[in-house]
């Protein structure tokens, strides 16, 4: 089984990218192909071009995105690490969604029947953090909203079965280092409930 982590947070030492290695980690543990895209130490440009945008006369993705895709492309799951930022995914994220999750690779051109999912029969899952307690995010309506944008309607364009979305809520710059690795335990445990379950 193949498992591409895809991380975005500009500090390349976070409480996202602790949870994103306990994952990794586990993960390999129980047999898993795990390939970690760091999308900013990676330089990732999360900016879509002219050309890239569907109906274009000159349509096509750039080199860039042909690599990452080549890179992906056999990915049984995909697991998504990143922050909460006016909770919604940062624009890194949103940025590598739109141009390498695209047309050609996440689903196919409009036809009569609306587009086709490429992905169908892989799996999804994400792992965030806010700054706002869990209690909050949920009670304000955001958690829903941002799981009906972003994660649900990801999941129906790609084929994409969501396997869960699991947030870290009043995740600080002076959180404990015992509260990180307590994360860290649940989010491994919770990499070898789904790599055995899916090998």
């Amino acid at each position: 089984m193949k498992q591409v982590l895809i991380v975005a947070h500009p500090r390349a030492r976070s409480f996202t990218m602790a949870m994103a290695e306990a994952y990794a980690a586990a993960a390999r543990e129980e047999g898993a192909e795990v390939d970690l895209r760091d999308l900013y130490r990676m330089g990732f440009d999360p900016l879509l071009h002219a050309q890239e945008l569907p109906g274009h006369e000159a349509f096509h993705p750039r080199a860039d995105v042909v690599d990452e895709r080549a890179a992906i492309g056999d990915a049984d799951l995909f697991a998504f690490f990143y922050p909460l930022w006016f909770n919604a995914p940062p624009a890194m994220l949103k940025g590598y969604v739109e141009r390498v999750f695209g047309m050609g690779f996440g689903y196919s051109p409009f036809g009569r029947e609306g587009n086709k999912p490429l992905l169908s029969g892989r799996k999804l899952v994400s792992f965030t953090s806010s700054g706002a307690p869990q209690h909050w995010v949920e009670r304000s309506g955001a958690w829903d909203a941002m799981r009906k944008h972003f994660d649900d309607h990801f999941a129906a364009v790609t084929g994409l079965e969501s396997l869960g979305h699991y947030n870290f809520g009043g995740i600080g710059s002076g959180i404990r280092d015992d509260v990180v690795a307590r994360h860290a335990e649940e989010v491994a445990a919770r990499a070898r409930v789904i790599t055995r379950a899916h090998r």
